[in-house]
């Protein structure tokens, strides 16, 4: 497994995780993921997903994490400060709108840019779509919402999981540029879990998950 070669923002050592009765998906695992975009790629069920919800602190194993300088064992509120992580299938902003969801996921990010979430609301095309409940969204719009505050966002580490999916040829293509761009940011690390080989966005580090029957 090969991870960024810059500047660490995310420190994992001996990392480890299993679920209940089942073989660990983790033993021992370490992982250094720097400055720029990281893709993290493996098949279907190679745990691409669980690993985004450990890098989160939304699932806890067995070893060390520390994003910024803040561990997630010794100070978990200082950690997560530092984490920007939707997951795609989630039903908790169904009630409210776009955009109390969006401050709801910017709330103590003091580096959100609310000027470029202007434009990535206008890039996304979600301007009609703001003021509506979240339930009423599709889920390619719901995705748009979430994309739109994650890369406004200010956080040291960003975690995207399969971003393309359920997004149209127009909204893929702006995301890409999008990434691009931020890419370069100082002091900010862009974890991507996906399927399929990223080429169109230059990416600084690589984790490549063996396949379940590996």
């Amino acid at each position: 497994m090969n991870s960024a070669s810059t500047a660490s923002i995310l420190v994992v050592k001996n990392l480890s995780f299993a679920y209940a009765h089942r073989p660990a998906l983790l033993s021992a695992w370490s992982v250094h993921v720097g400055t720029g975009l990281t893709q993290l790629y493996g098949g279907d069920g190679s745990g691409k997903s669980t690993i985004l919800r450990l890098f989160a602190g939304n699932l806890r194993g067995e070893g060390q994490l520390n994003v910024a300088g803040a561990g997630l064992h010794e100070d978990p509120e200082a950690y997560r400060q530092n984490v920007f992580f939707v997951e795609p299938a989630t039903d908790a902003f169904d009630q409210i709108s776009a955009t109390e969801c969006t401050l709801s996921l910017s709330a103590g990010d003091s580096r959100f840019d609310a000027q470029m979430w202007q434009s990535l609301v206008e890039g996304f095309s979600l301007t009609p779509h703001l003021d509506k409940p979240m339930y009423m969204l599709s889920t390619g719009s719901k995705r748009k919402v979430w994309l739109a505050a994650a890369l406004a966002s200010g956080r040291a580490l960003t975690l995207l999981d399969e971003p393309t999916s359920a997004l149209d040829a127009n909204s893929i293509r702006f995301l890409w540029r999008v990434l691009s761009d931020v890419a370069g940011q100082p002091g900010r690390a862009i974890v991507i879990a996906s399927a399929e080989r990223i080429d169109s966005v230059p990416l600084s580090g690589l984790i490549e998950l063996p396949s379940p029957s590996e």
